[in-house]
């Protein structure tokens, strides 16, 4: 027996060593002595990410064990405010390496992702299957007339009531645990779609070894392909790879209409090449489970689960929105595809547009029309200036300031990071920005948190907020120059890090802003981005420093609404694609492919445009969660911020009372009320769709 006690001692003594070891070598377990405790990135190794999530869930676990194990009576502080106080080193550490398996993964970051995603989905599942845990917040919901709770606090006791419930704490035991089953096998398919869309996405499109090859293209895209060519080993060449900074200028310019065509159905096909890296099988399951998921909750399909907590509501009200928009959409992309077959024709070409002609032919027309061509607009769109121009604008409407900080640690040298401070010199939150293309980093662009706002028991967090993009890269002889598409995805998402930034709660948990709102903060800011007076402000030539020509500014605005009838349908098409994928009521029995071009033929989407995404690329429904059965909202909020921004040209460009308003209805508070009685606050009445019309130059 003594020996026996003499081994289990020798066990636990060895392990608290091994763990004691673990913690002393690993930055997730000290505090953060650095400038506004961001995160010490060189000190940060990819070794020490498993072991402190998973101390951080065993910490979690524990954390919940007290607050369901205690014998007071449930109240709002014991159980509700305790649990937004738990899980601290659980967020800290998945804060970092979340936002880098997205911006800056590696094959040894998505092991581990692999190995500890369905141990959060268990954590999660155990957190919201608990019935003696929702049994004390059931208790408390019962009782919520009755505590005098503040507004932000029955909030947030309502959110967690109704998350239970829509995590089917009220299924028997049998199905919670099927239920368990499939939330796990969903966390692990999603991670293998978005992994699969990575390595498919920075993969090379297209190699040219021929120097007449590359009739048309411009001097920088033949100097950015050599360049990438080189990167891949592949020295005197030119390499296209299937990040949109590489593909769509050449889809604009070469003169090759058969290696158009080449790169871009490797551009479409991604996921869907019968590898390694396809996701048709994938898809299907994905489908299969979440119908499986739907019905176990009790809703009629995913899409019904999904939209209850939209503004939206019902899939019946998202489908009629789109359908309305749909006829003045085709309608006018069947005239742009009218004017570019004249121009095929004229050329004496023998042949019918294409999907692949569609970049092509486009440029042709806006220079035949418009005399204006994206390289006419480039050099006035240096990165830097336009980055400023957002920074100005944030500054005249909030009065904020924005401070370079070099001493604050980056993940990646093109990560550059700014203080934002208020006009008194207070801090509002830190903004990273990492704006150009590596192999590490997933395809679109984003925002995100290092680290989120909050203020329990008045211990003020201010947020660490990061703008990610894929825009197109600096040369060695050239400043990254922008595209005016990545203009405005530039602008789009610093208004999502400004509702970030200026999110004020108490507790992270009261605030849920849905899908076909969140879009507001971030598409207003778009509208900025090419008013004239404000192209005045940032769009200055990088040689001369040259503001944009007043002539150059007149023939943007009368091309305002060039190609938007191909915009809004390539568009729409995706989103019709993502309703008809989750208003599915039994699993598939037809493939992925037929199945696409079944839904893409119902709504009359002609050959010459392609959905904005196909259902083995569609990272926004099928990568994760988020956006499944809400890729409408970008329209849906395309109504908000048009309507918005009505409230300003009313006025003045940068009206201190409406910018005052909009931040204190929208951006601080949104997700923590009714979307539409924030809108209502902010514009005194609920939006009309009049401004999107206008703006799209549609007729109602």
């Amino acid at each position: 027996m003594k020996t026996y006690l003499n081994g289990i001692f020798l066990i636990i003594f060895t392990s608290t060593i091994m763990f004691a070891q673990t913690i002393s070598n690993n930055p997730f377990f000290e505090e953060w002595n650095t400038p506004f405790q961001t995160p010490p990135f060189s000190k940060i190794k990819n070794e020490h990410f498993l072991p402190a999530l998973e101390e951080g869930i065993k910490q979690q676990r524990a954390e919940l064990e007290q607050i369901i194990n205690n014998q007071d009576p449930p109240t709002f502080q014991n159980t509700i405010a305790a649990l937004e106080k738990s899980g601290k080193l659980l967020t800290k550490v998945s804060r970092v390496f979340f936002n880098l398996t997205g911006a800056n993964t590696n094959d040894e970051l998505q092991k581990v992702a692999e190995i500890i995603t369905p141990q959060l989905t268990k954590l999660n599942n155990d957190i919201f299957l608990n019935e003696k845990l929702y049994q004390r917040i059931k208790t408390i919901y019962d009782q919520r007339e009755e505590l005098n709770l503040n507004k932000e606090e029955l909030r947030l006791l309502e959110n967690y009531y109704i998350d239970f419930k829509r995590a089917g704490i009220g299924l028997g035991e049998d199905k919670k645990s099927r239920l368990r089953e499939i939330n796990e096998q969903l966390s692990s398919l999603q991670l293998k779609f978005s992994d699969n869309l990575r390595k498919e996405t920075n993969s090379l499109g297209l190699v040219i070894d021929k120097q007449e090859d590359l009739i048309g293209l411009p001097e920088a895209v033949i100097k950015a392909a050599a360049e990438l060519a080189e990167a891949n080993g592949l020295k005197g060449k030119w390499a296209f790879n299937l990040q949109r900074p590489s593909w769509t200028p050449f889809l604009q310019y070469s003169q090759k209409r058969e290696l158009r065509e080449k790169l871009y159905k490797a551009y479409i096909n991604r996921g869907n090449n019968n590898n390694e890296f396809d996701n048709k099988e994938i898809i299907k399951k994905i489908v299969e489970l979440r119908i499986e998921k739907a019905k176990l909750l009790g809703y009629e399909t995913y899409a019904h689960f999904k939209l209850e907590k939209n503004m939206a509501k019902t899939p019946e009200n998202v489908l009629k929105f789109l359908n309305e928009l749909w006829l003045p959409s085709i309608n006018q992309a069947k005239v742009e595809a009218a004017e570019m077959q004249k121009l095929i024709d004229d050329d004496g070409g023998k042949f019918k547009l294409a999907a692949w002609d569609w970049w092509y032919y486009a440029e042709k027309v806006k220079k035949a029309k418009y005399a204006l061509d994206e390289e006419m607009l480039r050099p006035y769109f240096k990165m830097e200036n336009v980055r400023k121009g957002a920074f100005d604008v944030a500054s005249k409407l909030y009065g904020i300031k924005f401070i370079r900080r070099d001493d604050i640690e980056v993940y990646d040298s093109d990560v550059e990071v700014y203080e934002v401070q208020e006009s008194d010199g207070s801090l509002v939150g830190i903004l990273y920005t990492d704006y150009y293309p590596r192999n590490g980093k997933r395809a679109g662009a984003w925002m995100s948190y290092y680290r989120g706002q909050s203020n329990i028991n008045g211990e003020m967090i201010y947020p660490l907020v990061v703008n990610v993009g894929n825009f197109t890269k600096p040369t060695s002889d050239k400043p990254a120059l922008l595209s005016f598409d990545d203009v405005n995805t530039l602008f789009h998402e610093f208004g999502h890090a400004l509702n970030g930034l200026f999110g004020r709660s108490v507790y992270p948990g009261s605030k849920r802003s849905p899908v076909d709102f969140v879009e507001l903060p971030s598409q207003i800011m778009e509208n900025w981005a090419s008013h004239p007076d404000v192209l005045k402000m940032y769009a200055k030539h990088y040689l001369t420093n040259e503001p944009i020509p007043d002539e150059l500014i007149q023939k943007i605005q009368n091309a305002q609404y060039f190609n938007k009838g191909f915009e809004q349908t390539e568009y729409l098409a995706a989103s019709f694609l993502d309703m008809d994928w989750h208003t599915l009521k039994e699993p598939l029995e037809i493939d992925v492919e037929n199945f696409e071009k079944n839904s893409l033929n119902k709504i009359g989407l002609i050959p010459e445009i392609a959905s904005r995404y196909q259902s083995t690329n569609f990272n926004h429904i099928f990568g994760g969660d988020g956006y499944s059965a809400g890729y409408y909202g970008y329209i849906w909020a395309a109504v908000l911020d048009a309507d918005a921004f009505e409230a300003f040209l009313e006025t003045d460009l940068f009206n201190q009372e409406v910018a005052e308003s909009f931040r204190k209805n929208i951006l601080e508070k949104s997700g923590s009320d009714d979307p539409m009685e924030l809108y209502k606050k902010f514009r005194g009445r609920e939006p009309k769709v009049d401004a999107l019309l206008k703006r799209l130059g549609f007729k109602k």
